[in-house]
């Protein structure tokens, strides 16, 4: 198994896009980025601690590869808006990736470049790190197939993220 860490907005929302796909074996929401030693849900979305809301996808590589969960990534939510995903707004929603090793960091810009054919507008996704790794509270985990199904916010923004997925990579769904 390997890991990627990306962020792209809102945790509860990359997190229902990644567990979609097949060879994903785990997700899980947590903080990165930032200076303050782990830092609580209500310190990162005050944007005064520097991290990300992001995802740590455990995945099988024999089944994905890193530059597929990265097409996935930009092809889920817009990586032109800086510091912000639709309505939440502030560093800790910007897009960005922070590879683990070299490798990860080559094909974390071979993506962007792939991705910016896809897009009128600059992509800003910045490639960070290294950093430190923070899972977030438990009851952030696994969000959307409990809580998150109830939640307006998530109705809102999930399923539409979830419909770019089964339209453009069927192919890298679970069955």
């Amino acid at each position: 198994m390997e890991q990627a860490i990306l962020a792209g907005g809102c945790f509860w929302c990359t997190e229902a896009v990644f567990r979609q796909c097949a060879g994903v074996q785990d997700v899980e929401s947590g903080y990165i980025g930032g200076t303050v030693p782990a830092p609580t849900y209500e310190q990162v979305c005050s944007g005064t601690t520097g991290h990300a809301e992001a995802i740590r996808i455990t995945y099988d590589p024999a089944v994905i590869g890193y530059g597929d969960l990265l097409d996935v990534f930009f092809a889920t939510h817009d990586p032109t808006q800086l510091n912000r995903q639709g309505n939440d707004i502030g560093t800790q929603y910007r897009s960005a990736i922070f590879p683990l090793n070299d490798a990860q960091r080559a094909q974390a810009t071979a993506a962007i470049t792939r991705a910016a054919a896809d897009y009128p507008a600059p992509i800003v996704t910045t490639i960070e790190g290294p950093a430190i790794w923070y899972p977030a509270e438990t009851y952030h985990q696994d969000y959307w197939p409990g809580a998150g199904q109830r939640n307006p916010y998530c109705l809102a923004v999930i399923p539409p993220k979830l419909a770019k997925l089964r339209k453009g990579f069927a192919q890298r769904l679970k069955g």
